[in-house]
């Protein structure tokens, strides 16, 4: 209800209109029973022809004035509507889409799809038709007050039905705000045994997992319906009470009446004209006390939508730099999950210059995914700092950052859009000879030519019908289109054949001879072949940073270090607590000597710094990069 008022008002202007609108509809309704007392009282006693018609003629006209003017009312009620309710439905997708993801996914999927959807309950509950009811309520005072005017006893028979009306109305609605939330949470959750079913058919059916979702379904089922029944038995309750109530006003009005008539206090045609003002005054009373599944309904989507909207939001605007050159540290860095026992990795400290690769390894659930999140600013650390080009990330804009790196998740998604426009999404600028190049070097040209409508083929159900191969192939081509100085590649051969492990490896080593800075999220430590930087986070909770020297480190003297230190200057330790900005040393991590670990080369070398690489046959790498 309150809501409803808010937008009435919101516009005082239109809240003006429909309030004088509705003030000529109740005063224009009473013209069909002043019509009735009328005729019995002049026309049928005194039989005046003229008579009658003067009053025909006149109640029409009242009646089609009645009938304009709820048109009227009618379209500024719905114009009321229009406005919040493309906005409820905007901000919600809005803050799906901008909300920060670490602060979003504390909201399980089918409570967010809920809280956007649950605006379809507010359009209903708030219809022109709901408003129209509300409005005419306090004008069902001018029926009473006609009634007064014919005799007092008359209108306090009808005031105190309304107000008992009213009374039953607000009761229920109160009533069944909690059954309503319960039955929206069941909603939800039989939204996503839905999804389950229809999404994965055979892992329901190579699993034998039917047994299992038909019988959550069938809890579902008997719980969603004994909600339902709950509300729409005290629902049809109060329906029934306020047509009982109906009925029982007109006995009193009838009975009081004829009682005044046969005391010489009231003739039979206002006896007759005030049963129907004060059915008239009950309709509207009675029309809102049925409301209240409705607004229930729309008071919990609103409860809902309102947690959603406390969901912190990615910030618009930040710091940016001309040219980013593909210089990332890591400052002290902690993270850990709500409630997890301890954190997923502390006071991790690593700096990586152009050209530097950084192997990151790790068993299942290790960090490796999530260190990749919050490179990206898609999850915040608990504590410490990520700079890139010297910016905290924290303060860099995050849509052109994102614009600066090719990153490609352990599980790509794709939008339900054309393979162009995902493609495109991150790099809008890009040409389509470019896109063709980029198909060209991750394998994708006999894919596209096989598709019906090449570029313009459609992607449906996120590209979770493609194979994996194909999808992580498009996932690839996708992060190479923003042509960024830093590459955060997670597990990038996973599910590819050998075709699609060539074309990758071929990629990283052609991304590290242009001297982008190279990131590799993976759990075999013999992905990367040659010189680089290996951070194991299976060591809890300070993952161990190291440097593994390439083939031509191997050939130097054994004598020569690694880094040259100062005499009497301890080597920087990586994992050392961070230290203020202005002492931050800005080496890259190395340790002290130890005995060379050679890496076990792979079948074929993602990145290989010390050998010659097929360059990729992508030309962006002549595209200028840096700041929009």
């Amino acid at each position: 209800m309150k809501e409803l008022l808010k937008r009435v008002f919101a516009k005082p202007a239109i809240a003006t209109e429909l309030i004088v609108a509705t003030l000529f509809i109740n005063i224009l309704a009473m013209a069909s029973p002043l019509f009735v007392m009328q005729v019995l009282n002049r026309y049928v006693s005194q039989g005046v022809d003229a008579t009658l018609v003067t009053l025909t003629t006149g109640v029409l006209l009242a009646i089609t004035l009645e009938f304009l003017f709820r048109q009227a009312r009618g379209s500024l009620a719905r114009g009321v509507n229009v406005e919040p309710d493309e906005k409820l439905a905007i901000a919600g997708y809005g803050i799906l889409t901008k909300a920060k993801a670490g602060d979003l996914e504390q909201i399980p999927p089918e409570t967010r799809r809920e809280m956007v959807n649950g605006m379809a309950s507010v359009e209903q509950a708030y219809s022109s038709s709901n408003i129209a009811t509300i409005l005419d309520v306090p004008f069902s005072l001018i029926f009473v007050f006609v009634l007064y005017l014919l005799h007092p006893i008359l209108a306090m028979v009808v005031l105190a039905f309304l107000i008992g009306v009213f009374v039953l109305g607000v009761y229920g609605s109160m009533s069944m705000q909690e059954k309503t939330a319960e039955l929206q949470n069941a909603t939800g959750a039989g939204s996503s045994l839905l999804g389950t079913a229809t999404r994965e058919q055979d892992l329901v059916r190579a699993f034998n997992a039917g047994g299992f979702l038909r019988r959550a379904w069938e809890k579902h089922v008997h719980q969603s319906q004994r909600l339902r029944r709950d509300v729409t038995s005290k629902q049809g309750l109060i329906q029934t009470i306020t047509q009982s109530a109906n009925g029982l006003m007109s006995v009193a009005v009838i009975t009081t009446g004829a009682l005044l008539v046969v005391t010489g206090k009231m003739d039979v045609g206002a006896m007759i004209g005030a049963n129907i003002l004060s059915a008239r005054a009950l309709q509207p009373v009675t029309k809102l006390s049925q409301l209240g599944s409705a607004f229930a309904k729309a008071r919990q989507a609103l409860a809902m939508f309102s947690d959603l909207v406390k969901v912190p939001l990615e910030p618009e605007k930040g710091s940016a730099v001309s040219k980013y050159t593909g210089t990332i540290e890591l400052r002290d860095l902690a993270f850990s999950f709500q409630g997890a026992s301890m954190p997923l990795f502390e006071s991790l400290s690593i700096k990586l210059t152009p050209g530097d690769v950084l192997l990151v390894i790790g068993d299942n659930g290790s960090g490796k995914t999530t260190l990749a999140r919050l490179m990206l600013g898609l999850l915040e650390p608990d504590r410490g700092q990520i700079l890139v080009d010297g910016l905290d990330l924290k303060q860099v804009a995050l849509e052109w950052w994102r614009r600066q790196v090719i990153y490609m998740p352990q599980e790509p998604s794709l939008l339900n859009a054309t393979i162009e426009e995902n493609l495109k999404v991150n790099a809008p600028e890009i040409q389509t000879n470019d896109l063709n190049r980029i198909i060209d070097a991750v394998g994708l040209r006999r894919f596209l030519d096989e598709s019906p409508q090449s570029f313009e083929t459609p992607v449906v159900d996120n590209g979770w019908r493609l194979s994996e191969g194909t999808r992580r192939r498009l996932g690839l081509a996708r992060a190479l289109a923003t042509n960024g100085a830093l590459a955060v590649i997670d597990e990038p051969t996973e599910s590819l054949d050998a075709d699609g492990c060539a074309a990758v490896h071929t990629i990283m080593g052609s991304l590290v001879k242009q001297g982008r800075t190279i990131i590799i999220m993976s759990h075999d430590k013999n992905i990367v072949r040659g010189a680089h930087y290996l951070l194991d986070l299976n060591q809890k909770p300070v993952p161990t940073v190291r440097h593994v020297p390439g083939v031509k480190d191997q050939a130097a003297p054994a004598s020569q270090p690694a880094k040259t230190q100062q005499p009497g200057q301890s080597a920087p330790t990586a994992n050392r607590p961070a230290q203020p900005a202005q002492q931050a040393p800005s080496a890259k991590p190395a340790h002290p000597a130890q005995p060379a670990q050679h890496a076990k080369p792979a079948p074929a070398p993602a990145a290989d710094p010390g050998s010659e690489a097929t360059p990729l046959p992508n030309p962006l790498s002549a595209r200028k990069r840096g700041g929009d």
